[in-house]
């Protein structure tokens, strides 16, 4: 968190000087959205400390949604600087304005490319690494914000070329590219927070359960993300003329493989079913069946 929120202030605070001296809108979009994007790893980064704090009586699962809350504040990050951008660019459409040293914004966006395709892969790395889809998302983000940094150099080579209205329309088309992160940093939030899994996760602790000797049938299987790790509830169907112990220790058996098999999972609650009908094993106490004298 603190090496790329590093690397993005920096490279916003350089295209902010070169904004100035030369007056380019689509290098002022590209230098707002970099901002953003540098200020969304500070709710992630007290998001993830906040996750490590241990369960209490009042939040019995722990702290690790501020992720996912931190989510929601990046969501809200991208939809503001896409107005913003939005708004800077038309307004430069309706009054025109010269750009100077059009090899600096050139030169300018080659940075922002850098600097965020290397933010990028750190980030993409980490997430992917420890299972965070907040900060996968953030990660993809920035590397749509450095080919943002690209189509202001080409831009300035249509200021260049002797086109000055490339540099706006540049800056409307990264408002546009903003609003495409939106719509993917948005699915990504929502799905979590509503406890999306890929379908294909199920299956896979489906068959790890089947697998398991004793195991004769896999009843409800519930996988979800808290924060960047996985939780499981499921039931599992044994014979039912097994012991209390003999249950229990298939069910253990099953929470090693999957604890084992699958990544990011930490947190696996099993409940144990016969798999066979059986009767009550409690009768009604004497007192409680009443006879007439």
């Amino acid at each position: 968190m603190i090496i790329s929120f590093t690397v993005l202030i920096v490279t916003a605070g350089v295209q902010a000087g070169l904004v100035v001296l030369t007056g380019s809108v689509a290098l002022l979009a590209d230098t707002i959205h970099n901002f953003s994007d540098a200020l969304t790893s500070v709710p992630l980064f007290i998001a993830f400390r906040l996750g490590r704090r241990a369960a209490t009586r009042k939040y019995t699962y722990g702290f690790r949604r501020a992720e996912d809350l931190a989510g929601l504040f990046i969501v809200l990050m991208i939809l503001l600087s896409a107005f913003v951008v939005a708004y800077e660019s038309i307004d430069r459409m309706i009054n025109p304005r010269d750009i100077t040293y059009v090899g600096i914004v050139f030169w300018a966006g080659i940075i922002g490319f850098a600097g965020n395709e290397l933010v990028a892969l750190y980030r993409i790395r980490v997430g992917r690494s420890i299972g965070s889809a907040a900060l996968v998302a953030d990660g993809h983000h920035a590397r749509v914000d450095g080919f943002t940094s690209l189509a202001v150099a080409a831009g300035a080579t249509g200021v260049w070329l002797g086109f000055p209205m490339a540099d706006p329309i540049v800056g409307v088309l990264v408002a546009l590219a903003i609003l495409g992160v939106l719509r993917t940093a948005a699915r990504d939030i929502f799905g979590r927070l509503m406890d999306a899994v890929d379908p294909e996760l199920v299956d896979t602790v489906e068959k790890i359960v089947a697998s398991v000797p004793g195991v004769s049938g896999v009843g409800r299987c519930q996988v979800r993300w808290i924060g960047h790790r996985l939780r499981i509830d499921l039931e599992l169907n044994v014979d039912g003329g097994l012991s209390v112990a003999e249950g229990h220790e298939i069910s253990e058996i099953v929470r090693l493989e999957l604890l084992d098999k699958v990544l990011h999972l930490d947190e696996v609650l099993i409940h144990i079913d016969p798999d066979t009908p059986h009767a009550p094993t409690t009768t009604a106490p004497d007192a409680l069946t009443h006879t007439q004298p």
